[in-house]
């Protein structure tokens, strides 16, 4: 039987993580990766380059989804553009993404500071079929976790990555002999709600009010100190003050 031909779109740790992994369970799971879609991410202080991983397993880099050849999986893991119908329509059989979220509660960016300032008991991760609106297709796949209480960002990031790529891992195989069912989103909306959040969003929930009640100024620093971007802040002077997570100990 000939392999399945696989584009790859990532980015972020977690896109070379599941890339790194798909290049070495070629043979296991009878695939050929045919091009890699990727932009290169600095924020999250990595050297692991898609690119470079690309290269040197002799994987085709593609420049733009308008240059896609056509395949039988398109896949995407945190890819920062959304595809046209046309492009969609290059996968003969799905095209399928990775959201670091639960849907449909958190569609979109920043779900991890939101799901903190809503006071978010669970969150999760969820693998979707893509259509050409964010974040939107039927549900394939999805693992629900608990919050821990008081949670920061960059914590409730590393459990979702986890949990994120252990789902990739589990069900790439069911993708690929078509072992799923799916469930619109539509249809979980009344238990769970829905949002989509866009990036520009991030900037006014960094800023610190130093009137608000020491429970919400809690929360918002909690909810925004992701490593690799700017601190939350306050305005003092008519200058920024950022705030940075501290660690309780005890002398000797």
């Amino acid at each position: 039987m000939l392999p399945q031909t696989i584009i790859f779109l990532g980015s972020k740790p977690i896109g070379y993580e599941c890339l790194s992994w798909l290049i070495h369970q070629q043979t296991t799971l009878n695939i050929k990766i045919v091009g890699v879609l990727t932009q290169e991410r600095t924020e999250f202080g990595t050297t692991q380059s898609l690119v470079q991983l690309a290269k040197s397993h002799h994987i085709p880099v593609i420049a733009s989804p308008d240059d896609m050849p056509e395949c039988d999986v398109i896949y995407s893991v945190q890819y920062h553009q959304i595809l046209s119908a046309e492009h969609i329509a290059k996968a003969k059989n799905i095209a399928v993404n990775l959201h670091m979220a639960p849907l449909p509660e958190y569609r979109g960016s920043n779900q991890f500071s939101f799901a903190i300032l809503e006071d978010k008991t669970e969150f999760g991760t969820t693998v979707h079929v893509m259509d050409t609106r964010i974040d939107n297709g039927d549900i394939l796949f999805q693992k629900r976790f608990p919050i821990p209480e008081n949670c920061w960002v960059d914590d409730l990031y590393k459990l979702t990555y986890n949990a994120s790529l252990h789902l990739f891992r589990q069900t790439f195989g069911h993708i690929l002999s078509g072992n799923y069912k799916r469930l619109p989103q539509q249809m979980l909306v009344p238990r769970y709600g829905t949002s989509l959040h866009m990036r520009s969003e991030m900037k006014a929930l960094k800023e610190i009010d130093l009137k608000w009640p020491p429970e919400k100024i809690n929360k918002h620093v909690r909810a925004t100190s992701m490593p690799g971007f700017e601190p939350p802040f306050c305005i003092i002077g008519g200058q920024k003050v950022y705030f940075s997570r501290t660690w309780q100990y005890t002398t000797p």
